[in-house]
C-alpha cells in the first residue's frame, strides 16, 4: 500500500501544477520578458538601459517606502531577490488521509490529495505572481521596488527621464474626455522615442479604466464620425482598428489582478491611469537564478526531493519523521532584464 510520502512529493506536485490550467495563468509579462535560466545570483548579468548593469539602491532601515506597490520577500539573497514560502500538511488532514488509505478507497483519497496539490500549486503560482509584479512595475515606472527585512531596495534600470511624462494640465488629462487629445499625445510620444532611438513604439499597455478614457474621448469620436461624432458608440474592436490605422499601434488592455495574501483585496498588476508605449518584440528576459534548494538538495542524498518548474521555480518536499509529515517549500530567485528600456515611453495620463 502506498504511503503518504509516495503520494505527496515534489515530482507529483510539479506534474500536477504543470497540467493544471487554473494554476498556469498566462501573463503578459511572460510574453514580453521570456524566462531564462541563470546559474547563481550575479546581478551583473541583469541588464537595463543600453545594456549596462542594473543599479541597486538600498535605503536605510525603517525607511518609508517611496512607492505604494510593494513586493514582499523573505530576504534578499546576494543581489537578486529571493522568494520562498512553505506549507505543511496539517495533522487533521494527515489523519484523514491515513484513514482513507487504510480503507483502500481511492475515490475518497484522491480529492484529499488534490486539495494538498492545489495548496502547493498555489505556492508555485505565487512565485509567478512575484515575477509578473516586477515586470509590470518595470513597464509602468522603469523601476522595481522591493521591501524585505525592514530594508527597501530599488532596482534602477536607468530609464531616460525624458521618456516619462505626467500630464499636468487638467484639460489635457485623458479623464477629461471632452477636451483631451490623446491621439496627438501618443503621436508625440512615438515621435520622441523614434527620434531618440530610431525605433518607433507600435504597441502599448494600459488597464481597462485607461482604455475607457479613449472609448469616450470626443476628439476620437469626431475623427471617426465627423458628422455626428457625439452619437457614435465606440466598441473595443472599433477603437483597436482605429488605433492601428491611425497610429500603427496595437494596445493590450491588461486588467489581471493578484492578492497580496489569501483572502486579501485584489490589486492590478499594471496600474490605472498609465499608458506605456513599447516596441515590437521581446523587451528583455526574466532571469531565474539558482535557489539554495536547487543548488544543495537536487543532487539527492537527503530526505528532500526537488523538482524545477517554469524554468527556475524549485518545488521541494521534505519528509518529517516526527510527527510524520511532509513540508513543501517553493522558492525562486528572479529578476527581469530590460535591455530595451530606452525604447519605451511611460505616460501618466491622469493623476
Amino acid at each position: 500500500m502506498p504511503t503518504i510520502f509516495d503520494l505527496v512529493n515534489a515530482r507529483e506536485i510539479a506534474t500536477y501544477y504543470t497540467e493544471a490550467p487554473t494554476l498556469n495563468v498566462p501573463y503578459l509579462g511572460a510574453e514580453l520578458f521570456p524566462p531564462e535560466r541563470q546559474m547563481g545570483l550575479d546581478l551583473s548579468w541583469i541588464k537595463g538601459s543600453r545594456g549596462v548593469p542594473v543599479a541597486l539602491k538600498p535605503s536605510e532601515f525603517d525607511a518609508k517606502a517611496t512607492l505604494r506597490d510593494r513586493i514582499g520577500v523573505d530576504k534578499i539573497e546576494t543581489e537578486m531577490p529571493f522568494f520562498r514560502e512553505a506549507m505543511r500538511i496539517g495533522e487533521k488532514d494527515r489523519q484523514e488521509i491515513l484513514k482513507v488509505m487504510a480503507a483502500s478507497n481511492s475515490s475518497l483519497l484522491m480529492p484529499l490529495i488534490n486539495r494538498i496539490y492545489d495548496d502547493a500549486g498555489n505556492l508555485v503560482a505565487g512565485a509567478q505572481v512575484n515575477a509578473e509584479r516586477m515586470r509590470m512595475q518595470l513597464l509602468s515606472t522603469g523601476l522595481i521596488n522591493i521591501s524585505a527585512n525592514r530594508v527597501a531596495y530599488t532596482y534602477d534600470y536607468l530609464m531616460p527621464a525624458d521618456h516619462k511624462e505626467t500630464i499636468a494640465q487638467a484639460a489635457d488629462k485623458w479623464s477629461d474626455t471632452a477636451n483631451s487629445t490623446p491621439i496627438q499625445d501618443i503621436q508625440g510620444w512615438q515621435d520622441k522615442i523614434e527620434g531618440d532611438t530610431g525605433t518607433r513604439p507600435i504597441r502599448a499597455v494600459c488597464t481597462r479604466k485607461t482604455w475607457n478614457y479613449l472609448l469616450e474621448n470626443k476628439s476620437i469620436k469626431l475623427d471617426l464620425n465627423p458628422a455626428g461624432g457625439q452619437n457614435i458608440i465606440l466598441t473595443d474592436s472599433m477603437l483597436k482598428q482605429y488605433l492601428v490605422s491611425k497610429l500603427g499601434l496595437t494596445v493590450a488592455v491588461y486588467n489581471k489582478k493578484f492578492a497580496v495574501e489569501v483572502g486579501g483585496a485584489s490589486t492590478l498588476f499594471f496600474p490605472d491611469d498609465v499608458f506605456s508605449l513599447i516596441p515590437d518584440g521581446n523587451l528583455g528576459n526574466t532571469y531565474f537564478g539558482t535557489t539554495p534548494e536547487e543548488a544543495d538538495l537536487l543532487s539527492g542524498g537527503t530526505d528532500a526531493q526537488v523538482e524545477i518548474v517554469n524554468n527556475g521555480i524549485a518545488v521541494t518536499t521534505i519528509k518529517e519523521p516526527h510527527p510524520v509529515n511532509i513540508q513543501t517549500i517553493v522558492s525562486a530567485i528572479a529578476l527581469p532584464s530590460f535591455e530595451r528600456i530606452d525604447e519605451i515611453f511611460i505616460a501618466t495620463v491622469h493623476s
